[in-house]
């Protein structure tokens, strides 16, 4: 009877397990609180015994920026808003071209490093070995001053008829509207919800019958389709413009600055011979069963990448590699030597004239959207590829 009364008897609250460890985090969220709070107070009390604005007050943000921004129509009586927008869509504009070539170019190089030719295996080794080991910083600038400003001076500029190149930049085709877009995005809208539709029937399809859905060709072609008939029935809203002229006075195209270029290019080989180990990685991980049974079937050696090999690789590179598209982004950041007008580059020239704390929290804030927005653009694709179980 006494060790059944025992038993029954409820844990002292100081030895049970389960209340110990919610009291443990209990106790470290009040003690990172506390630091967080004295952090604040000690910012709030220097702040103000300096004469510095609060750091919640942003109304500096709408006041001139007194400069201008390379490559940009920008004047000094912009506002400093205006200019921290220019600076996060060259931010975008590196990262997402630059994230879309490093994939490209880095799968391909892991891809090499597998291939049963020597001159190509050891190729894509030494690209992978030499890069990884460069400071990024230090690639930027190799590119910038030893390759893209070492091209032919704007009065002896390569013209090559649909694009132009110096060491001023690179001047390459464009649209330019002719009359307001908005019925055509329209048009090109539908387009696309005509293609999603069709890649849901098509998908179905396939699980019915077991027939290729081929979802990408008729999607694209659906929306090539839909805007081609709008584009004629709108009376051609686009023309493309491109490059004429000589010496300084190159008209229509686009133009991109060296600076773009540099960083770009610098960012793009850094970034992919990261994602050719990855991809690498990734290809060893299949299983070799795998790759003898698609070969017993008759598959090309393109066609067992395609349909067996990089479907399952990708399962496992996905993640690593949404890793090395936030360094990509954060990278980019290292523009400043350069004088490439991202966000950073701008916060630095608006910390002369702008309270400090506010400008670098709010380039925290700009980053960490970055981030946030690619990692959940990572994690869709990667529970997409992820094998669904029963």
């Amino acid at each position: 009877m006494g060790d059944t009364a025992r038993r029954g008897e409820r844990t002292p609250l100081w030895r049970d397990l389960r209340v110990l460890r919610v009291a443990v985090q209990i106790v470290f969220l009040l003690v990172l609180a506390s630091f967080v709070w004295y952090l604040g107070r000690n910012l709030t009390t220097n702040l103000a015994a300096s004469g510095i604005e609060p750091p919640n007050d942003f109304s500096y943000l709408t006041q001139p920026a007194g400069f201008t921004i390379l490559g940009e129509e920008f004047r000094p009586s912009q506002s400093f808003r205006q200019a921290l927008l220019i600076g996060i869509k060259n931010t975008a504009l590196v990262s997402v071209v630059g994230i879309v070539l490093a994939t490209v170019l880095g799968t391909l190089v892991g891809m090499g490093r597998l291939s049963s030719n020597w001159l190509v295996r050891k190729s894509t080794a030494a690209y992978v070995e030499g890069l990884r080991n460069t400071p990024i910083l230090l690639l930027i600038i190799f590119v910038y001053l030893a390759v893209i400003l070492r091209l032919p001076p704007m009065d002896e500029a390569v013209d090559l008829g649909f694009l132009q190149f110096s060491n001023q930049g690179l001047w390459v085709p464009w649209l330019d509207s002719t009359r307001d877009l908005t019925a055509f995005w329209g048009v090109v809208g539908l387009g696309v919800v005509l293609a999603v539709l069709l890649g849901v029937w098509r998908t179905r399809r396939f699980n019915l019958t077991g027939q290729p859905h081929h979802r990408v060709l008729f999607g694209l072609g659906t929306v090539l389709l839909v805007a081609a008939v709008g584009y004629a029935l709108l009376g051609r809203p686009l023309e493309i413009s491109l490059p004429s002229g000589s010496g300084r006075d190159v008209e229509g195209g686009l133009r991109l600055i060296p600076e773009y270029g540099a960083l770009l290019f610098a960012l793009t080989i850094y970034t992919a011979s990261h994602i050719a180990e990855i991809v690498r990685g990734s290809i060893l991980s299949v299983p070799k069963g795998q790759r003898e049974a698609a070969t017993a079937v008759g598959l090309t050696p393109s066609q067992r990448y395609r349909h067996v090999i990089l479907p399952q690789a990708m399962r496992v590179a996905i993640p690593p590699m949404a890793n090395q598209y936030l360094n990509l982004t954060k990278n980019s950041s290292l523009a400043v030597a350069i004088g490439f007008p991202e966000v950073t580059r701008l916060t630095s020239l608006m910390l002369q004239q702008v309270p400090a704390v506010q400008a670098i929290a709010l380039l925290m804030l700009i980053y960490l959207s970055f981030s946030l927005s690619i990692s959940a653009v990572t994690n869709v694709i990667n529970r997409r590829l992820a094998i669904k179980e029963r």
